[in-house]
């Protein structure tokens, strides 16, 4: 019998000043789908969610989110989050995101990955990486 709950997915929800500027890293330059989004009292998208074979990324305004929980927003603003992106395909995606300036150029680790980093438009750094054949698994 399991002594701790299962967790089944995990999304990680970036919080901006407004979502629709970080829609087309997404969409057009990665192939992301928007399959939701929720207009604020504005008429301006205050929540989006995107997915592409599986994988989520959701955006959500800092005033949407303070208007469901003070509490929430309580600690101070900033990008505490890194996400890391494994793909099958690391070319690909270092074409498709050519152009956009880079935290870190692409590079080999000693953990076995080629890999880039890059800050999305909310802010938050996002790493692509791929496993090298022969890396450490």
């Amino acid at each position: 019998m399991a002594t701790s709950p299962l967790v089944t997915r995990l999304t990680p929800v970036i919080l901006v000043d407004q979502v629709a500027p970080c829609l087309p890293f997404w969409t057009e330059r990665l192939g992301f789908q928007m399959v939701a989004e929720v207009p604020g009292p504005d008429g301006l998208a205050q929540f989006a969610m995107l997915v592409r074979d599986g994988v989520e990324v959701m955006y959500q305004t800092w005033a949407s989110t303070a208007a469901e929980s003070k509490a929430a927003l309580a600690a101070p603003r900033g990008h505490s989050v890194l996400l890391f992106i494994e793909v099958a395909d690391i070319d690909l995606v270092d074409r498709a995101l050519a152009g956009i300036p880079r935290v870190a150029e692409r590079h080999q680790t000693f953990y076995g990955m080629d890999e880039f980093s890059l800050r999305e438009p909310g802010g938050a750094v996002v790493t692509f990486a791929m496993k090298v054949p022969g890396g450490v698994q």
